[in-house]
């Protein structure tokens, strides 16, 4: 059985057409975004930056759910942080870079950035 994918408006053309946008992209925006932030691990599901490029862009979904209502999102991030890298920090810049992400790729307004960190990779101590 496929996913249900729900599609949004996010633009009217005119005369000329629509642009439409589902949330599966806007669910791989945030994914993208916030492996780029140094002291990300990886997005639960075990998707490493690495992994992405093996695996393909889709995976970047798990971990990350999105709520799109009037053009506004809500976004929540579930990831493992690197051995010593400051929580708060790395937590604020993912935050930061997916709210970015996502404005700037969609013109969508963000409202919140849930950063949801479930566990420290122990495995690449880097002691920061």
């Amino acid at each position: 059985m496929a996913e249900k994918r729900t599609v949004y408006k996010i633009q009217d053309l005119g005369g000329v057409g629509e642009v439409h946008i589902s949330d599966e992209v806007v669910t791989i925006i945030a994914g993208l975004a916030a492996t780029e932030v140094d002291g990300v691990a990886s997005m639960t599901g075990n998707i490493t930056k690495d992994a992405v490029s093996k695996q393909g862009i889709k995976n970047l979904a798990k971990g990350v759910k999105v709520i799109v209502q009037d053009n506004q999102v809500t976004a929540d991030v579930n990831l493992n942080m690197e051995y010593g890298y400051n929580i708060l920090k790395v937590s604020q810049a993912v935050q930061e870079r997916v709210k970015s992400a996502i404005e700037n790729m969609t013109g969508l307004t963000v409202t919140e950035v849930n950063v949801h960190i479930a566990s420290v990779d122990m495995e690449n101590e880097k002691g920061k």
